[in-house]
């Protein structure tokens, strides 16, 4: 008898401990959400929205993730060098723009358009003047309210052939400080671009059509244009 009562104490106490363990992992995040085949909810809506909205998923946005569902996921994360797995799992999420904790876009946040307007002009405009780096920021905002662009910062830097960071890397690298600086003044209201939609290098640029875009100014390496 006596064993037994040890042995439960012993259990109880294992289980009390493990409870702690998993609140303090949720608490801290390391608990992420993950979204697969046979999810849904509200969350998965939001997933399929996003999709939708950039060209890669053609079905119903029902909140329900099944194969054409995954199918999108993977074709996403083709697109934007991730694992293709067809799991919205934490860098899935966070290249889509959404919590990986939970099933809402953070694009709506201030500290989630900051830093992915941020790691985008680090990427694309590391090196160039500081109203460089913002007038790079400037143009992805001036897309979000561009009828011909999707309406929100994180649709406008994963629309597919957007950027050429999304695809060579440079997206990945560390974010450079004044990157930072720089999306929050475009985020406030700054533009030096002076209303540009589009920007190029002309010692790199391999596009004929971008040449044809009207020219509002050049800053530094880069020409901004209409």
């Amino acid at each position: 008898m006596y064993q037994d009562k040890k042995r439960l104490t012993k259990g109880l106490v294992l289980l009390f401990a493990v409870n702690i363990l998993v609140i303090c992992l949720f608490q801290n995040g390391a608990l992420a959400a993950t979204y697969r085949q046979g999810s849904t909810g509200e969350p998965v809506r939001t997933i399929q929205t996003k999709l939708k909205n950039w060209g890669y998923y053609t079905g119903s946005v029902d909140g329900i993730y099944g194969s054409a569902t995954t199918a999108a996921v993977k074709y996403f994360q083709r697109s934007n060098g991730l694992t293709a797995d067809g799991i919205a799992g934490p860098a899935t999420l966070a290249a889509l723009g959404m919590p990986s904790s939970g099933g809402g876009s953070t694009t709506g946040g201030q500290s989630g358009e900051v830093e992915l307007l941020a790691r985008v002009i680090s990427a694309e405009a590391r090196g160039e003047p500081y109203s460089g780096q913002v007038a790079v920021g400037a143009v992805i905002l001036n897309r979000v309210n561009h009828p011909s662009f999707p309406n929100s910062i994180a649709g406008v830097v994963y629309q597919p052939g957007a950027f050429t960071c999304m695809v060579d890397g440079q997206f990945d690298q560390p974010v450079a400080d004044s990157a930072v600086r720089a999306a929050r003044d475009a985020i406030n209201g700054a533009d030096p671009s002076g209303g540009a939609i589009y920007y190029f290098n002309p010692s790199t640029a391999t596009s004929g059509w971008i040449w044809s875009r009207p020219l509002i100014k050049v800053i530094g390496q880069h020409r901004f244009c209409a």
